[in-house]
């Protein structure tokens, strides 16, 4: 997904089907956030089947900051592997 340009409805269905669970809103207050902090730029787009769409573009410090958060996760699992907790 950090290789396209989607709107946020998108990006909303492709997190609901990894985690059912999440709520709605609380994707669009991310996005909102990730797009205030730098790590996305939006633009709007003429839509062939309704109105125009927000499309969100991940920044070169939105990368940054992607690839820190996913060495930072991949700390934590290691971790709790050396603690012999599987999962």
């Amino acid at each position: 997904m950090k290789d396209k340009e989607l709107y946020g409805y998108q990006i909303m269905k492709a997190v609901k089907d990894q985690f059912s669970d999440v709520y709605d809103g609380s994707i669009y207050a991310i996005l909102r956030r990730l797009n205030a902090e730098g790590y996305t730029q939006t633009y709007i787009k003429d839509s062939p089947s309704g109105p125009a769409r927000k499309y969100y573009r991940i920044t070169p410090a939105g990368v940054d900051y992607l690839n820190r958060t996913i060495a930072e996760w991949q700390r934590l699992v290691e971790g709790v592997r050396r603690l012999g907790i599987p999962f």
